[in-house]
C-alpha cells in the first residue's frame, strides 16, 4: 500500500481537535448548501467555457485536476477528501460495505484554494444530481455547533464501483458512464489531457455509449404530380446516375427501421441495378436511348413508358489517365466504424484498378483542411495506403476551406489529355465555412468551369448530410453514392469505377412532349429534384447530369391513355376540344448532351411509338422498384397494390443476378412489410 493511502487512512481515523470558529463557519455553509438546493437553481449563461450541454464534463474535470493532487490529498481532511475515503474503502478494505450512520467530521479552516473547490462542488450547474454534495445537519451536532457534511452518496455493496490506478478514485458506475460520455463528446481535446495526466484510465469496454441524436437531413420534394396533356404536354429533367438513396434505405432496412420518407429518391432506385440496354455503335452518340411501353403492374388502365440509357464503355487502354484527389473529412464527427475506417478500406480496394499513369493526391479536413498526400503516381500503393492509414478523426468541419485546397491541388495537376477529378468522403456535415446548400451550389458552380469534376461518397449514419452531399455532387458535374459495408465500396470503387471517374457526355437533358391525342395524363416517376423549366432544354447554360463510360440511365412515366377509365382529371367545361393527330405516337423524345469540355450540346430526336408491347425481365424489375419506392414513401397513386404484389414482381424479375443485387432487393421489400406491420 502506498504512503499516500497510508497517510489517508490515518487522517480518516485521527479526527483534529475541535475548533469553535471552524464549527459556526461550517454550521453556516452547510445551512445555505440546504437551503439553495430547496429549489433548482437557476443555470449559468452558457458560453465558449461552458457550453449547456457540457456542465457535468466541465465540473468532473475540474475537480479530478484539483482534488487529485498529492498535497492536497496529504495536508487536508477536507470535505472531498471525506468523500472520496468513503468511496476507496471497500476496495482497499477488501469488505462488503453496509450503510452506515453518518460520521461527523469537524470542518479546520481552509485555504483559499480548497475555499474555491468547495464553492465549485456546490454549483449544481458543475456536477450531475447524483453527484451533488448534500449538507445536513442533525439535532446532535446543532446542539454541539458540529457539522456533518457528506460529500458524496454513500456507496452500497451491490452497486458495481469502478476502482482507478494511482491516485486511488472510485466512481460508482453512473458516475463514470458520465465521464466516459463527456469523453466520447470531446473526442481528444485538450479538456480532457488532466485525465492522462492524472493517472485514471477510463475502462471503455465496461462503458456503454449513448447514441447520438439524429441530424440527419435529405434532398427531396413533393412527388411529381399527375400533369394533364392538354395543358402541359411537355416534359423537361435532368438525366441522374447517382445511387445513395437506394444505400441509406438499405442501411435503414437492415438496422430495423423504415427509411425517412424524404430520404427515397426512386429515380437512385431505380438506377442502383444494371440492366440489359443496348450500347451504341460505333462512331454513334457516347450513348444509345431505348424505349418500351407496357402494362402497369399497379393499374391496368394505365402503362408505364421506359426509357433506357446505356452509355458505351471505352477500352481499358483508351482511356485518358486520371488525376485523382481524394478529399477526405477526417472531422470528429467521422470517428466511427461505419465512417473513417470503413472509408481507408473502401479507398484501398479502389487503389487496385488505378493504372500506373494514374495520380493521387490526398486532402483532409477537419478544424483546417491539409495536404495529407502530394500527387503520387498511382503505382506507389505503399505510400499512397501508409497516408490512409495515418488519419485519425478530430476537430470541426471546415468543408469549404477542404474543397478550396481540393480544387487548388486538382488545379495543380492538371494537363492536356488528363482526366481531373476530386472524390469527396464525408458524412456530409459541414459546420465551418460554407455549410448552406444553397451556398454551395453558387460557391461549386463557380469550380465548375475549372474542368475537374467533384462525386461525393457518403458515410455513416446519425448526421448524414444528404441535402449537402447532393448539392455538391449535382453542382460539381460528378455522382453520389452512399457507401454503408464494403461490399457497397465494391460496387461502386471497383465494378463500377469507370463510370465514377470517367464522364463521357456532360449537362444530359430528356425532354418529352407527349400527343394530346394519344395520351391523357402522365407522371414521371422521380426525379423530384431534376426538373427542369421547358426553355432551359435549349439553354447550353443550365446544368445537367453527366453520363460516366458504361453508365446507364433509367426514367419511368405512367401515362393514361385517351379514354382510359383512369383519368383522374374532369374535363374542362370551357376547353378547345382536343385536335385529331397522329395515333402511331405516343411523344416525342428529346435529348441532349455536351460532350466533355465543350459548349455546345448536341440534340438527338427519337418518336415514341404507340402500341405498348410485353414487359421483359428488367422492365418488371425497374417496376417493382418504382413500386417499392412508392410504398416506402407516398403510395398515392398504387390503389390496392401492396408489398406482396411488389414482393411477387421483382422476385419473378430477378434474371441471372449475378452479384446477388435483385435478391437483395427482394429481402429488404420483405424487411419493408414487416416493418410496416
Amino acid at each position: 500500500m502506498s504512503d499516500e493511502f497510508e497517510k489517508l487512512r490515518a487522517g480518516l481515523k485521527a479526527n483534529p481537535a475541535p475548533d469553535p470558529a471552524a464549527k459556526a463557519e461550517a454550521l453556516r455553509r452547510a445551512m445555505e448548501n440546504f437551503d439553495r438546493h430547496q429549489e433548482t437553481a437557476t443555470k449559468p449563461r452558457p458560453n465558449q467555457d461552458r457550453p449547456e450541454r457540457a456542465g457535468v464534463l466541465t465540473g468532473v474535470r475540474e475537480m479530478f485536476t484539483k482534488l487529485t493532487t498529492r498535497g492536497a490529498l496529504a495536508a487536508t481532511a477536507s470535505v472531498a477528501a471525506i468523500g472520496i475515503g468513503v468511496m476507496i474503502w471497500p476496495s482497499l478494505e477488501g469488505q462488503k460495505v453496509t450503510p452506515q450512520p453518518t460520521v461527523p467530521v469537524v470542518q479546520e479552516p481552509a485555504p483559499a484554494e480548497n475555499e474555491n473547490r468547495l464553492r465549485q462542488a456546490e454549483t449544481k450547474e458543475e456536477f450531475d444530481d447524483t453527484a451533488i454534495a448534500d449538507a445536513k445537519t442533525s439535532s446532535d451536532a446543532l446542539g454541539r455547533a458540529e457539522t456533518v457534511v457528506e460529500a458524496a452518496p454513500m456507496v452500497m455493496a451491490e452497486e458495481p464501483v469502478i476502482v482507478m490506478d494511482e491516485p486511488s478514485i472510485a466512481l460508482t458506475a453512473p458516475a463514470a458512464d458520465s465521464v466516459a460520455t463527456a469523453k466520447r463528446a470531446n473526442g481528444n481535446s485538450p479538456q480532457f489531457s488532466g485525465y492522462a495526466q492524472s493517472g485514471i484510465a477510463l475502462p471503455e469496454a465496461e462503458i456503454a455509449p449513448l447514441p447520438e441524436p439524429d441530424t440527419e437531413t435529405y434532398a427531396n420534394d413533393d412527388p411529381n404530380p399527375v400533369k394533364i396533356v392538354a395543358e402541359e404536354p411537355v416534359s423537361t429533367f435532368s438525366i441522374d446516375t447517382d445511387t445513395a438513396s437506394y444505400s441509406v434505405i438499405r442501411s435503414s432496412l437492415t438496422n430495423g427501421h423504415l427509411p425517412p420518407k424524404e430520404a427515397v429518391r426512386i429515380e437512385e432506385m431505380v438506377n442502383y441495378f444494371p440492366y440489359d440496354y443496348a450500347a451504341p455503335d460505333a462512331g454513334e452518340a457516347p450513348f444509345r436511348a431505348s424505349i418500351s411501353l407496357f402494362q402497369t403492374p399497379w393499374n391496368e388502365n394505365t402503362q408505364l413508358l421506359r426509357i433506357g440509357i446505356q452509355g458505351e464503355l471505352p477500352a481499358t487502354d483508351d482511356r485518358p489517365p486520371l488525376n485523382l484527389v481524394l478529399l477526405i473529412d477526417t472531422s470528429g464527427s467521422m470517428d466511427d466504424p461505419k465512417k473513417l475506417p470503413l472509408l481507408k478500406q473502401s479507398f484501398g480496394l479502389m487503389l487496385g484498378q488505378l493504372r500506373p499513369e494514374d495520380r493521387v493526391a490526398i486532402v483532409t479536413y477537419a478544424g483546417s483542411a491539409g495536404l495529407v498526400l502530394v500527387p503520387t503516381e498511382a503505382s506507389d500503393r505503399a505510400t499512397i495506403l501508409a497516408a490512409l492509414d495515418r488519419l485519425n478523426a478530430g476537430g470541426s468541419t471546415a468543408g469549404q476551406e477542404g474543397l478550396q485546397q481540393a480544387y487548388q491541388v486538382a488545379e495543380s495537376m492538371a494537363e492536356d489529355g488528363r482526366i481531373g477529378r476530386i472524390l469527396l468522403a464525408t458524412d456530409g456535415d459541414f459546420n465551418v465555412g460554407i455549410h448552406d446548400p444553397e451556398e454551395l451550389k453558387d460557391f461549386i458552380a463557380k469550380k465548375r468551369d475549372s474542368g475537374t469534376y467533384l462525386s461525393v461518397l457518403g458515410f455513416g449514419r446519425g448526421n448524414l448530410d444528404d441535402a449537402t452531399m447532393q448539392a455538391l455532387a449535382q453542382n460539381g458535374n460528378g455522382t453520389a453514392a452512399y457507401i454503408d459495408t464494403l461490399s457497397e465500396a465494391q460496387k461502386v470503387l471497383v465494378d463500377q469505377l469507370s463510370g465514377a471517374l470517367f464522364p463521357i457526355a456532360d449537362d444530359v437533358k430528356i425532354q418529352i412532349e407527349f400527343n394530346p391525342a394519344a395520351v391523357a395524363e402522365y407522371r414521371l416517376i422521380g426525379y423530384e429534384t431534376r426538373a427542369l423549366a421547358r426553355e432551359d432544354f435549349n439553354n447550353d447554360k443550365v446544368d445537367a447530369g453527366e453520363i460516366g463510360a458504361g453508365h446507364q440511365v433509367t426514367a419511368l412515366y405512367e401515362v393514361t391513355p385517351v379514354g382510359s377509365p383512369a383519368i383522374l382529371s374532369d374535363p374542362l367545361r370551357y376547353a378547345e376540344p382536343t385536335l385529331a393527330g397522329d395515333f402511331a405516337e405516343l411523344g416525342f423524345l428529346k435529348l441532349r448532351y455536351k460532350q466533355p469540355g465543350e459548349e455546345i450540346s448536341t440534340l438527338i430526336e427519337t418518336p415514341i411509338p404507340v402500341t405498348p408491347g410485353e414487359a421483359d425481365a428488367d422492365a418488371n424489375f425497374a417496376a417493382a422498384i418504382a413500386g417499392m419506392g412508392q410504398l416506402l414513401s407516398n403510395p398515392k397513386y398504387l390503389g390496392e397494390w401492396s408489398w406482396d404484389e411488389a414482393i411477387g414482381l421483382a422476385n419473378g424479375a430477378r434474371g441471372e443476378d449475378p452479384f446477388g443485387y435483385r435478391a437483395e432487393a427482394v429481402q429488404l421489400m420483405r424487411l419493408a412489410q414487416s416493418l410496416a406491420r
